[in-house]
């Protein structure tokens, strides 16, 4: 008898696609989570070449008289290493959290304007590059090739045609130009998506303070960034057009270019402080194992914040010769602006008090974002008082503060969320172990470089100086300050290491490895591309905390 062989019921598995079909895959995505870890990336890319450059600049400023680099050479490097850390790190990696964790945190699938959502990443990374290709594309001070070398904040005459004859400052206004309207196609897509797209019960006064930081966060790019494009436009029309709005040899303004480049940068702090805000109130709370004390007062602090922060640009003029009135107004808003600021520090203290604290990643950098943000938004207060800051202005010390606000702020916020979700993106733990070192290392690293800044700018050390003299008692603080940039490059490294490392060997994480409350730990690590299934239904502001104890559901912090 003759046995004929079985068929095979089986269904074949679908073959993995290669290389090239997955990258191409995410460069046509619409998808929000996968364009908000393209951002966030890409933000991460722009922080470790804008931390070389800073090397160049610690290296530099090592020890006296230093020939290591001229002149030319130190303004491009702390140019773009400014202008990188503002706007092609800070503001895309916080915008792509936005974009990954809004639709999740709000129970909708997608973001508004998908399309416009890949149109805005894109235009993006495409200034960020138009910018860096100044490196070999541009001529700069006496046709030299470089980079700009103007300052971050490009002031005026030095980008005139009369003093900047090369095309790098046009590198820079059009890349920063270009990447600004990505920023704000993607604010107009947060402000839309909250406002509209909320699942059922999901009420203003139930979203999560991530998501309210949001949206605060989007209407200020949509009020603030079209003014810098505005001036920046102005720019370009004095520099090909023959416009002479800020040539002081043709009865242009530079008071004109500051008033306006600083109403964009001081709603800019906030731009890139809100969303960290946002972080730390979303972490605080899940380990300290309660409810974030006075959620209102939270969201009106956010709120309050928002809009005083188009009131006190001025103050980063006091030096220029503005009447005292004006001196004595914007140095009162900057003070009032402390009150929302301390708010929010008393509610994060007020949550922490009494918790059962678990010492996680996440949660050590929330805490060193607390302690730093607090000195740098001291020395802030200092420097509102008028004839204090007329002592400091343009000295080390202001950069010391704004680096306790942005770096101890910011990116502390930035490294707690990257361990806070990275098991809801990637499905997979980052080590503890290698966190917590990277916590520690990068915390005595950050305060050796920036605390010894506030002293040698007492002693009357400038910013924007490639050298000093040896005979002014300022070698031993920026020895310091170089050797703590040494300790943060090895603290960036343990955190590549252990990104890298858990990608490829991580401990899966499971759905909901924090035991936490809000509603993107409530679908699959990684989401799939729907999101949810059905749409979810929320009754309070933990709705997790409803799914799991269904039998004692806790309402009083409604």
């Amino acid at each position: 008898m003759t046995v004929l062989p079985r068929t095979s019921t089986a269904k074949p598995e679908p073959s993995r696609p290669g290389v090239l079909e997955r990258v191409h895959e995410w460069v046509v995505t619409i998808d929000h989570k996968r364009l908000g870890i393209l951002y966030i990336s890409a933000g991460i890319l722009f922080f470790l070449v804008g931390g070389i450059e800073a090397g160049v600049i610690r290296y530099q400023l090592a020890y006296a008289a230093n020939p290591t680099i001229d002149p030319v050479t130190f303004n491009q490097m702390f140019t773009m290493h400014g202008t990188t850390m503002v706007f092609l790190v800070g503001m895309p990696v916080l915008l792509g959290f936005g974009n990954y964790l809004t639709p999740l945190m709000i129970g909708t699938r997608d973001m508004a304007f998908p399309r416009l959502n890949a149109w805005g990443f894109w235009v993006f990374l495409f200034g960020g590059l138009l910018l860096y290709y100044s490196f070999i594309g541009s001529s700069g001070l006496y046709g030299a090739p470089g980079a700009p070398d103007v300052g971050w904040f490009a002031y005026s005459p030095l980008t005139t045609r009369a003093f900047n004859r090369g095309n790098n400052v046009d590198y820079w206004t059009l890349g920063i130009l270009v990447s600004g309207f990505g920023s704000m196609a993607t604010g107009i897509n947060l402000v839309v998506t909250i406002l509209c797209l909320r699942c059922k019960g999901m009420k203003l006064m139930r979203m999560p303070i991530m998501v309210w930081s949001m949206l605060v966060t989007g209407f200020l790019v949509m009020i603030a960034l079209p003014v810098l494009t505005a001036a920046q436009v102005m720019l370009l029309f004095d520099r090909f057009l023959g416009a002479h709005f800020f040539d002081p040899q043709l009865e242009g303004s530079v008071l004109l270019w500051q008033h306006l480049f600083w109403f964009f940068g001081h709603p800019e702090v906030y731009i890139l402080i809100i969303p960290a805000f946002g972080f730390i109130s979303e972490i605080i709370p899940v380990f300290s194992r309660k409810v974030i004390f006075g959620y209102t007062m939270m969201v009106v602090a956010l709120v309050w914040i928002a809009f005083q922060s188009m009131g006190v640009w001025a103050h980063h003029m006091f030096a220029v010769g503005l009447p005292p009135s004006l001196n004595a107004f914007f140095a009162a808003s900057t003070f009032l602006i402390a009150v929302p600021t301390g708010i929010k520090i008393f509610n994060w203290i007020g949550t922490i008090w009494g918790g059962r604290i678990i010492y996680k990643t996440p949660m050590l950098f929330a805490l060193g974002f607390v302690g730093m943000f607090v000195i740098g938004g001291l020395t802030g207060i200092m420097l509102a008082t008028v004839p204090f800051d007329w002592d400091v202005s343009d000295s080390y010390f202001v950069v010391g503060h704004f680096h306790y606000v942005l770096f101890g702020g910011t990116l502390f916020a930035i490294f707690g969320a990257i361990y806070y979700w990275f098991p809801k993106m990637s499905g997979k733990m980052l080590s503890e172990k290698l966190g917590k070192l990277h916590f520690w290392v990068l915390f005595i690293g950050f305060n050796l470089t920036f605390a010894p800044m506030h002293v040698s700018g007492m002693l009357g050390m400038p910013r924007r100086i490639y050298t000093y003299a040896p005979d002014r008692g300022l070698d031993i603080w920026n020895l310091l300050s170089s050797i703590g940039y040494g300790v943060q490059f090895i603290a960036i490294l343990i955190f590549v290491w252990n990104i890298l490392h858990s990608l490829r060997k991580g401990e899966d994480a499971g759905d909901d490895p924090w035991d936490a409350w809000t509603l993107e730990w409530a679908t699959t690590s990684p989401p799939k591309s729907w999101n949810f299934n059905p749409l979810p239904v929320v009754k309070s502001r933990r709705p997790l905390w409803d799914a799991k104890h269904p039998e004692d559901p806790d309402h009083e912090y409604e």
